[in-house]
């Protein structure tokens, strides 16, 4: 099992949320998920690592069946009481998730796979469970805002300290070694970091400034190749009977 946030780290999160900045970060994270994963109503997805809730809200908002898995009681607490009946929560692990095989249209990991003690078996779930999409959502590694959270993380007493950073070339990697040749597409969103307003909005919904592959925020979308489960069917034959003896 990897990093599972406590208490203090779920009170935190969310007092992280209630900061006008903090939002707006979160309101274009959201929006690239939608934007790429581009979700049918009525559908299905699972978001493994949900911790509050934050990431289903707008997903909920389009009209889809909503599941949340978190291994953090505190963080399903949270997600609980902000979202109430309209999400199935569940406790577990990336690695081990209690779904069967193709049970989701959609799967998304946000900010989750830094944190799973084994990201190559997250994705490996994640690919079984889900049966059109699966969304990335991961702080990128090679972008300044990493750079600052690792600092952050080994002089403060930060989650930080437990996370590992990836880029966009090392999700591709495992990602093939996965599932071989697949659709894969990503965007990058936080290229100015902590400023905000209508002209960095701007700014941040250009595709030609998402393809930068420096952004602090990597979103990744891939879509899986249909699968199909067989079970093998009983033959019945019934012999004939025959009225003379067998000659020969």
């Amino acid at each position: 099992m990897g990093y599972v946030f406590d208490f203090n780290d779920a009170r935190a999160y969310e007092q992280w949320l209630s900061n006008p900045g903090s939002r707006y970060q979160a309101e274009l994270e959201n929006r690239l998920m939608t934007d790429m994963l581009k979700p049918l109503r009525g559908k299905s997805f699972l978001d493994i690592g949900c911790g509050t809730g934050v990431r289903m809200q707008p997903l909920i908002q389009q009209g889809l069946h909503a599941t949340g898995l978190d291994p953090s009681p505190y963080m399903l607490d949270i997600a609980a009481r902000n979202l109430g009946h309209r999400v199935e929560l569940y406790r577990g692990v990336g690695e081990e998730l209690p779904f069967d095989d193709n049970a989701f249209t959609y799967a998304c990991l946000v900010t989750t796979l830094e944190f799973v003690e084994n990201p190559q078996k997250a994705l490996e779930e994640a690919c079984r469970v889900a049966k059109d999409k699966i969304f990335l959502g991961i702080l990128n590694g090679y972008a300044l805002k990493a750079i600052q959270l690792r600092l952050k993380g080994m002089f403060g007493n930060s989650v930080y300290r437990h996370a590992h950073f990836f880029s966009i070339w090392e999700l591709q990697q495992m990602l093939r070694r996965i599932l071989n040749d697949v659709p894969i597409t990503w965007k990058t969103i936080c290229q100015l970091p902590g400023i905000g307003g209508r002209i960095a909005y701007k700014i941040e919904k250009s595709h030609l400034v998402q393809r930068c592959p420096f952004g602090a925020f990597v979103g990744m979308v891939v879509t899986l190749a249909p699968r199909f489960r067989t079970d093998p069917l009983p033959i019945t034959y019934r012999a004939k009977h025959t009225t003379g003896e067998a000659t020969g």
